[in-house]
């Protein structure tokens, strides 16, 4: 009996004495914070707005996590729940950070950047004439968005390119139809449906389009989904879209430290083109929630993936409100598809690799080797 009370008292002793050390370090941590604060109050060449220092210290904390954590301000946290009811205002381009820097992730089908010719993996290195290096993202965003039909110019980094190139792009309202369609092929027997994002109306966009193909007398073959420079979107999006097409079977899980955070989501019965082929095609600027559709129907063999492979996010992000009117951004989760692997930094690699040839693609198979590949391969 002594030995066990010798024992417990001494576990206590290891397990107070390291709480208390962690304790000491942390206060030694915050009080450090305090001093550089105040020396750069008093000391720095120009005078500082302590409040925005703050505000770049939350966010340093939460982008030190992870590229896709990060701190809004109530502006931004406003501006970004419209962004997923899919109308705002900017440029169309979604952009992560990577090694401190900011990269393009996907422009958005048919609006002022993609028109201008930006691209997928892009490095956008000065806004106007401001430096973008050692800003943080929500601060990038911030400089791209302004006033209606005003003009912002964007010097950009590409791989292969030696020199930076510089684009001239005027903002407007982004009214974003996540949806396009067309019938292709040379019987027009081929449906042609373009997903641009994953938004609160992109699942009820997507089946009426289903539906209405499906109606026609001379009712498509084949279908071709494209999810080219797809940035994402909603995860509960991509869940109910890719649902239309299996019977049964896991489509995605996720996994976190809290069992809240750990999912497994299943199909339902009903296929909404009753087994008919499917052609996904994608590139590097498909992306979160594109990466589950493509993934789960790859994994299923219920769709042939084509294209290149996609960009390699796996992490799912929550979105929680502060007390100040802004919000924060923190991954709490990576997603995992059918196969149990994860795309994360890795991507969903296609069955048929086909890489894009020219600066940008339209529906047009005669411009689009891609979509061409597609349509002859339904075609055979």
């Amino acid at each position: 009996m002594k030995k066990l009370i010798f024992f417990t008292l001494t576990f206590l002793f290891i397990f107070n004495n390291s709480y208390s050390n962690t304790n000491n370090l942390l206060y030694e941590k915050i009080d450090l914070f305090g001093e550089v604060l105040e020396k750069v109050q008093d000391e720095y060449i120009d005078e500082v707005d302590q409040a925005e220092i703050m505000d770049s210290a939350i966010n340093g904390v939460l982008q030190s996590l992870d590229p896709y954590s990060s701190y809004m301000s109530p502006e931004l946290f406003k501006s970004m729940q419209t962004d997923t009811r899919g109308e705002f205002g900017g440029l169309g381009i979604e952009i992560g950070m990577e090694a401190g820097v900011v990269k393009v992730i996907a422009p958005i089908p048919d609006t002022p950047a993609d028109r201008a010719g930006v691209k997928a993996g892009d490095y956008i290195v000065r806004i106007d004439d401001e430096q973008v290096q050692g800003k943080s993202l929500m601060e990038a965003v911030k400089l791209m968005r302004g006033p209606v039909n005003t003009n912002i110019k964007l010097t950009i980094r590409r791989k292969g390119k030696r020199k930076a190139l510089e684009f001239n792009i005027k903002r407007k309202i982004i009214e974003v139809s996540s949806v396009d369609s067309k019938i292709l092929g040379e019987r027009k027997n081929i449906g042609y449906i373009q997903l641009k994002s994953f938004n609160e109306k992109s699942d009820k966009q997507f089946f009426k389009i289903i539906k209405d193909f499906e109606k026609k007398s001379n009712s498509p073959i084949g279908y071709i989904f494209d999810l080219r420079n797809n940035p994402g979107g909603l995860l509960s999006q991509a869940v109910n879209i890719t649902d239309l097409f299996l019977n049964d079977g896991e489509i995605v899980s996720t996994k976190g430290r809290r069992i809240s955070e750990t999912r497994k989501f299943f199909a339902r019965k009903g296929d909404a083109i009753n087994g008919k082929p499917i052609i996904v095609i994608t590139n590097s600027g498909s992306a979160s929630a594109s990466e589950i559709f493509a993934g789960a129907l790859k994994d299923h063999k219920r769709a042939i993936i084509l294209g290149e492979n996609t960009y390699g996010k796996g992490s799912v992000q929550s979105i929680i409100p502060l007390k100040n009117g802004g919000g924060m951004r923190l991954t709490i989760s990576k997603y995992y598809l059918p196969s149990g692997k994860s795309i994360s930094e890795v991507g969903v690699t296609p069955d048929i690799i086909v890489e894009e040839k020219g600066d940008s693609f339209k529906i047009n198979s005669e411009t689009d080797n891609q979509l061409n590949y597609a349509i002859n391969l339904l075609k055979s």
